[in-house]
């Protein structure tokens, strides 16, 4: 029996668990994006190659190809705040591994079960605030958690600034200071799982979520409507074009291909997640009280391809497709993941994102593999800037697929199948 949190008698609980939720990931993002800043590194001082430094976060996201729809089946039959507080012991170890030893294979096991454990944890909590905001506000709940997250990644991308000191130690310690971050996570999973535990009456889920009690059948996977599968395929290549950028490559890309330096480089970088700290909430509440969300993920997918004319341009063109960037990251995520809620029926929340996070993952492991074995085959790099170009068009031909996508649910949402995205009003699982 698992509790149900509609029950509480506390209205303020819910925005307590959303604080707890959103600080651990605050951790988990940081670890996820310490990468980029010390790729540099890596290769100058343990002479890993694109492709290795590519591993390792596309290993990060290999084992999730098969296993978050499992997660996500676990979460919706054994709860939410058990299976996250598992995940982000696995990722406090996984990063310390990663810490631990110099060599490329020890360090890319690390960030595998870093990898296993934070995605799990990503659907865990995803589903959790899906079912405390499940009476309204969900899009700006998730946009809100989104945000301060996503601070964890501007705190990783500046860290060469507000950190030089130990970045000047080598490689070793800026990956020392992420697992403080991680064991902070941890800490926080334990709080919320204590809070959810204590708050919530003894009521079944199924007054929250029908069906809850009814078994999982394979075929419920390929029983989803259209409109799902079109925002998987924007889901899929959105991120597959700007995380495995963003988070692995960018930073090294401005240094070899603008001749900026780390910290000039971080920072120009880290403006992508400062913009969506603060504009994520706001596109979630426009969202809750407008709608137009499917609308409004075409202008947020529109911006993608549009921000690679910067890279090109160089110069003041990087500020412009920061810009871009830091506005499509934050339009089409806080709208994408709540929109779930409308499309999916409620019991099959955590089936649902487990599938969405599954072929998420894949998309990354491929494009980070590819991505460096571009820059490899080119020989991008300090003396070869132009050895960068095929990566860049790589990602806008991507960045093109994701508006189709946005384009196709759009559409459909439109006319007579439409499931309410483009209606006013919170989204209620």
């Amino acid at each position: 029996m698992v509790n149900n949190p509609a029950s509480t008698h506390n209205p303020a609980t819910r925005w307590w668990i959303l604080a707890l939720i959103s600080l651990l990931m605050f951790g988990n993002y940081y670890v996820y994006d310490m990468v980029a800043p010390v790729a540099e590194q890596l290769e100058r001082e343990l002479g890993f190659s694109n492709t290795q430094i590519g591993t390792l976060n596309a290993i990060y996201s290999l084992p999730n190809m098969f296993l978050m729809l499992i997660a996500g089946i676990i979460i919706d039959r054994v709860g939410a705040r058990t299976v996250t507080v598992v995940a982000v012991t696995l990722c406090l170890l996984g990063t310390a591994l990663t810490a631990a030893y110099g060599d490329f294979v020890t360090m890319a096991a690390g960030r595998l079960f870093f990898g296993i454990g934070s995605e799990t944890m990503l659907v865990a909590v995803t589903v959790g605030i899906a079912i405390w905001f499940s009476r309204g506000g969900v899009a700006f709940a998730m946009a809100l958690s989104l945000s301060i997250a996503r601070a964890g990644s501007y705190a990783a991308d500046l860290s060469p600034v507000w950190a030089s000191g130990i970045y000047e130690k080598g490689w070793q310690a800026p990956f020392f200071l992420a697992t403080g971050f991680a064991i902070s996570s941890l800490v926080f999973a334990l709080i919320y799982w204590w809070l959810d535990r204590r708050s919530t009456a003894p009521a079944p889920l199924e007054e929250v979520r029908p069906a809850e009690t009814e078994g999982f059948q394979w075929r419920q996977v390929f029983s989803f409507n259209r409109s799902f599968w079109y925002l998987l395929g924007l889901c899929v290549l959105f991120y597959s074009v700007i995380v495995p950028f963003r988070s692995t490559f960018s930073i090294k890309y401005f240094q070899h291909g603008h001749n900026l330096d780390l910290a000039e480089a971080a920072t120009i970088n880290s403006f992508v997640y400062l913009a969506a700290i603060f504009f994520t909430p706001l596109f979630g509440w426009i969202a809750d009280k407008w709608g137009k969300r499917a609308f409004f993920m075409v202008l947020g997918s529109l911006l993608l391809p549009l921000s690679f004319v910067g890279l090109a341009a160089g110069g003041k063109g990087l500020w412009f497709t920061t810009i871009l960037l830091g506005i499509s990251y934050s339009l089409i995520p806080a709208i994408l993941w709540p929109a779930v809620a409308k499309l999916v029926r409620a019991s099959r929340l955590g089936t649902a994102y487990g599938l969405l996070f599954m072929i998420q993952n894949a998309g990354l492991t491929l494009c980070n593999i590819v991505a460096g074995g571009l820059n490899d085959l080119n020989r991008a790099g300090a003396d070869n800037p132009d050895g960068y170009i095929p990566m860049i068009i790589f990602f806008a031909v991507l960045a093109t697929g994701a508006l189709a996508f946005a384009i196709a649910l759009w559409r459909r949402e439109k006319g007579p199948h439409s499931h309410g995205l483009e209606l006013p009003g919170a989204l209620k699982p």
